[in-house]
């Protein structure tokens, strides 16, 4: 089971967002990742909860940033509850989405199991509901996802698969590249893995 810490920051000017302290593990019918994250003074910021189920949709999902809250699955589409910081008002939406999205590392890692590329694989279309910081505010973002390489590297517990994605932005025109082994985030825009205390639970073949 993969425990770290990942450090964000902005990945325009790097200035530092937020410690994630995770542990992941698949299990018998999907995978997990739960996460609490600390700003750079060390105090609490919120929360992640993300299960998904077999085939990478997402089961459960629980954020908490600056006292609002989201919780979702996929029911027809995507589904989400979230609620303002007083607890007063919750406002439900519900968009024809595969799956969702946020600043947490977790959810580069659950759009790579949802889609199961393959290096041969043609570039694939994703659309996703993206909770933004810091109110947690949904809205849509269509993405193309390509596994461009996929190589081993010799470690002291066996070879370790390392694939590379080439993310597309549709709306906007942004490209970038995102590293991962298995369900951990090697490298990413403004994401860095500064701690990791086990290895990557690496899935099954695709």
């Amino acid at each position: 089971m993969p425990r770290g810490r990942y450090s964000l920051h902005d990945p325009h000017d790097h200035t530092p967002l937020v410690q994630e302290h995770f542990h992941c593990a698949p299990g018998p019918s999907g995978w997990r990742y739960v996460a609490e994250t600390t700003t750079p003074a060390g105090a609490h910021a919120g929360s992640v909860d993300l299960a998904l189920d077999e085939h990478g949709r997402p089961i459960r999902l629980e954020l908490h940033a600056a006292d609002w809250q989201v919780r979702g699955a996929a029911l027809d589409g995507v589904t989400w509850v979230r609620t303002d910081p007083s607890g007063s008002h919750a406002t439900e939406g519900n968009v024809r989405a595969h799956a969702f999205t946020a600043a947490s590392p977790a959810f580069l890692v659950a759009t790579a199991l949802l889609l199961r590329l393959t290096p041969a694989s043609p570039a694939t279309r994703v659309r996703l509901v993206a909770f933004t910081d810091p109110v947690l505010a949904p809205r849509t973002v269509d993405q193309s996802w390509a596994l461009v390489n996929s190589e081993a590297h010799a470690t002291d517990n066996g070879p370790l698969t390392v694939d590379e994605y080439r993310i597309n932005t549709l709306d906007t025109g942004e490209q970038y590249t995102v590293h991962l082994a298995g369900d951990v985030v090697l490298a990413a825009p403004g994401i860095e893995l500064e701690d990791l205390k086990d290895p990557p639970s690496m899935f099954r073949e695709r």
